[in-house]
């Protein structure tokens, strides 16, 4: 019994002396970043030094216009953009997971491609196709569509949209590989007894498909609300938040504080947490609409 347990204690220790060097580097460069975070947004800087401010963060952040009007803006590409993509992925999902379709493998290929792109590389490309010179100007132009070259990602309406494509563009196929894989998981008898029974397609993904999808459907709202709401790359790097700030997303608001205008790391750090808080609560709101029934 003695040799037993010393060999359980044995074991323990060297599991933990394995885990600590992951555990030494999470505390260093995760829990302690976030604390200091937390502290740094009652601060700001002052004569060459951070001071405490208390709440004048907050209460700046509440004065600040253009912070909702990016905040505005994040909001219009997560309402607009993350439904058109779940409702193309599940299209994509249920088409690819047909077992008579041909070239399966390089349809599912041609659809996850995108994903593994640069998120700057394609950003860059998509500035460079609908910019004055670019390819969308040219051929539109070629076929008489347009007379002249117009001016796409200066006008407030055309750049958001030219921005939802890109992010659906690029983040579709990811989804597309959480639905298949959860309709692969379906027992195939269900879908032979609905067969059986006389239910047409419709009724087969609305009554079984969806139905068994409502978990994976959840979790991929989370991932994708959280990823809209730290939009980032596809803004900055296409239109640098213009015309006129129209494309400004919180995110990239956030690294002008910190980096562009007079740097402001307590209050960009206020507006982080602000950031963290509508995760929460939204994530809270998707979890009692779906959770129940996700289960």
């Amino acid at each position: 019994m003695k040799k037993r347990t010393k060999k359980l204690i044995n074991y323990n220790a060297y599991g933990w002396f394995f885990v600590s060097f992951a555990l030494i580097l999470f505390c260093v460069f995760t829990i302690y970043p976030a604390f200091e975070s937390i502290w740094l947004s009652f601060q700001t800087f002052d004569e060459g030094a951070f001071r405490f401010s208390g709440l004048d963060n907050f209460k700046r952040m509440l004065g600040d216009k253009l912070f909702f009007k990016s905040m505005a803006n994040t909001f219009l590409f997560l309402i607009i953009q993350v439904p058109i993509m779940k409702v193309l992925a599940l299209s994509f999902a249920t088409m690819l997971n047909k077992p008579k379709l041909k070239a399966r493998g390089i349809l599912r290929t041609a659809i996850f491609l995108p994903c593994v792109t640069s998120l700057v590389a394609y950003s860059v490309l998509f500035k460079m196709m609908f910019s004055m010179n670019g390819i969308v100007n040219n051929v539109l132009m070629s076929l008489d569509v347009l007379s002249e070259s117009f001016q796409w990602l200066q006008n407030p309406i055309w750049a958001k949209i030219i921005i939802i494509i890109a992010l659906t563009w690029r983040w579709t196929g990811y989804d597309v590989i959480f639905f298949l894989a959860a309709m692969q998981n379906i027992p195939a008898e269900t879908y032979e007894a609905a067969q059986i029974d006389g239910s047409n397609s419709w009724n087969t993904f609305w009554k079984i498909t969806l139905p068994q999808l409502k978990p994976i459907i959840l979790l991929t709202m989370i991932m994708s609300t959280n990823g809209t709401l730290q939009l980032f790359d596809e803004p900055m790097n296409i239109t640098m938040g213009g015309p006129a700030n129209s494309t400004l997303t919180m995110s990239q608001y956030i690294y002008n504080q910190s980096f562009v205008y007079s740097p402001n790391l307590g209050y960009s750090a206020t507006l982080s947490y602000v950031i963290v808080f509508i995760m929460i609560i939204l994530a809270i709101i998707q979890f009692r609409i779906t959770g129940d029934d996700a289960k």
